[in-house]
């Protein structure tokens, strides 16, 4: 017997052709999703750019350097704030690789200034991490020792004037409220470490009122009693471990001598590498003079 076929329905064809278009185009728009979403998992846990706004850690890194940050090494975090405002999210943190070393080029999160508990908005800042949970921190005559040894300069240092400012001549803006440090002359100070009791009295309310407010509790003082969440307090246990971070531009930084320690917490990642270099103030549409500020000897830039 022959076999026979039976005859295509009519219409199969052209519909099939107009499927083709539309799984191409579904096909496009899935990979693309999946490229978004693999980028900000990529951004969120693992690696991120961020650009140099200003001098403060010259000439270790330059106003106009792009370079990429190790967000996994810390511990990666989930978003802490809804995206382009400043409402905070419920977060999680990955299991850290390694906590900040003395010398650790820092991207973190900006406390706040000195008489802040918050920033008035989430800001990144860049600086060089001098002194780890528990280290005492001073400097003399701009050199900095960490538990009594002498701190070697970094390579990039840079120090805009010769002149310091004398011991014995406090700056008012200076970290912790009170005290007669001035940027030069610093310290003694210990880095807060989590489980360290702090002693509370009228005599250093000032000293650590802002510190036990940044951690999430009242603090406040009456007659002569310290109060820690409406209760008198004579002591305070400290929840997080904390940072002392510094700019290499010495002259030229708001750092820990000026706003305080940055908690565990606050840390985003380490400097890794500088990828791109260029001079910011020259315009875009100058694009010649702009392509000639292109720093090429900074390419690939490891930074220590």
């Amino acid at each position: 017997m022959n076999q026979t076929t039976s005859p295509r329905p009519a219409g199969q064809k052209t519909q099939n052709k107009e499927q083709k278009p539309k799984k191409r185009f579904r096909d496009s728009v899935e990979g693309l999703v999946f490229a978004i979403i693999a980028a900000l998992l990529l951004k969120t846990f693992v690696v991120e750019a961020y650009r140099i706004p200003t001098g403060s850690m010259e000439n270790t890194l330059l106003v106009g350097d792009f370079l990429l940050v190790n967000k996994f090494i810390y511990g990666s975090k989930s978003p802490q704030y809804l995206p382009f405002t400043d409402v905070s999210l419920p977060y999680f943190q990955l299991p850290a690789l390694k906590h900040p070393q003395r010398g650790d080029v820092v991207v973190f999160e900006w406390p706040g200034d000195r008489d802040e508990v918050k920033p008035p908005e989430p800001v990144n800042y860049i600086k060089r991490c001098i002194g780890t949970p528990g280290d005492t921190i001073q400097v003399i005559n701009r050199v900095v020792y960490v538990n009594g040894k002498l701190v070697p300069f970094p390579p990039g240092v840079k120090f805009d004037t010769y002149a310091t400012m004398p011991k014995g001549y406090p700056n008012p803006q200076i970290y912790p409220e009170g005290s007669d440090f001035n940027e030069d002359f610093y310290g003694p100070i210990v880095v807060p470490w989590k489980g360290e009791v702090i002693h509370l009295s009228r005599s250093n309310f000032l000293k650590w009122h802002i510190f036990i407010e940044r951690e999430g509790h009242a603090c406040d003082i009456n007659d002569t009693t310290v109060l820690v969440d409406n209760k008198p307090a004579k002591a305070y246990t400290v929840q997080n471990n904390y940072y002392f971070m510094m700019g290499d531009n010495r002259e030229n930084s708001l750092d820990s001598r000026f706003w305080g320690f940055v908690p565990f917490k606050n840390v985003v990642g380490e400097a890794m590498v500088v990828y791109w270099s260029w001079n910011p103030e020259i315009p875009f549409y100058d694009i010649f003079s702009k392509i000639g500020s292109v720093r090429w000897g900074r390419m690939g830039m490891l930074i220590h």
